[in-house]
């Protein structure tokens, strides 16, 4: 698990870095409408199907099978012909010590990004905390199920596919990406805040109708925030901020652990929501002389 780990981080930091040089300019929203689409649509598909796998062969065959559709992957992406400009000079300890110290100042002067990516290493971390709260509360209700919990988790994950496809279809003017961000993560933190006080019908609801407006927003985050930075230091804010959002969902989930502790798992949900609420005020909407830039920005 180390060495997948490892390999997950230099994978996911390579491709956030490389990702938007392959989008043709002017589609940048549709591209990454596409990517984030893939990954809901993908659980919705093969939940089922790993199911019925689980209960006909053995785990080994199921870890052999994902070696193989790995592998596959391997030789798509190495079919990919972008070229990438290369620095000739040996990378060093001192060049590694360099470039992070280029990131910090970077992110020093760039109040916006620094902005944004806070709130997102807090929001990423309350939804994570959310989720084991919204775990033990199912687990906790004898009028709920497990497989009630499972509809719930799909039904985000349809939520996902549509709202990536209907930003496909139509996208977000460059103008009124930032108003359009503020309201989802208004109505994202207080469908969390209700969640567990409704019925069953109106959670399912809850859950598809934040699936759909959370995939558009981190659409329209990543195509302005990627577009803002500049291809050089792409991979080090990238690095900085995943590092930050590692720590952030492990102290979350510790901490929602100590709120279901405390207090009742609904209150929990509240608090972490209205954490979330707070945070968003006082990160997105109040700075908007330095978030609006970053979310107008289009690729040059």
């Amino acid at each position: 698990m180390l060495a997948v780990g490892t390999i997950s981080v230099f994978y996911r930091l390579a491709y956030g870095a490389w990702y938007p040089n392959l989008i043709p300019k002017g589609m940048e929203q549709k591209g990454y409408a596409i990517s984030n689409t893939i990954y809901p649509l993908v659980i919705v598909a093969m939940s089922p199907i790993a199911t019925f796998l689980y209960e006909r062969i053995t785990m080994g065959q199921i870890f052999y099978l994902v070696a193989a559709v790995t592998l596959a992957a391997v030789f798509v992406e190495c079919g990919i012909r972008e070229t990438v400009t290369k620095s000739e000079d040996r990378y060093s300890w001192r060049s590694y010590c360099s470039d992070v110290k280029e990131g910090f100042h970077y992110l020093k002067k760039e109040k916006g990004i620094r902005n944004i990516y806070t709130y997102m290493s807090i929001t990423s971390g309350v939804s994570d905390g959310i989720t084991v709260l919204v775990q033990a509360f199912y687990q906790t209700r004898p009028w709920l199920t497990v497989t009630m919990l499972g509809f719930l988790k799909s039904v985000e994950m349809i939520g996902r596919g549509l709202g990536g496809f209907l930003q496909y279809k139509k996208e977000i003017p460059v103008k009124k990406r930032y108003a359009f961000t503020k309201m989802v993560y208004t109505v994202y933190s207080l469908m969390d805040i209700v969640l567990l006080y409704l019925p069953y019908p109106l959670m399912l609801a809850n859950r598809f109708l934040c699936g759909a407006l959370g995939i558009s927003s981190a659409t329209i985050r990543e195509t302005a925030v990627q577009s803002y930075l500049p291809e050089q230091i792409r991979a080090r804010v990238n690095a900085l901020f995943n590092m930050v959002f590692a720590v952030g969902s492990v102290a979350f989930q510790m901490f929602a652990g100590v709120l279901g502790q405390a207090m009742p798992y609904r209150t929990a949900v509240v608090l972490l929501a209205v954490l979330a609420l707070v945070a968003m005020t006082a990160l997105i909407v109040l700075p908007t002389s330095e978030n609006r830039p970053v979310y107008e920005a289009v690729r040059k």
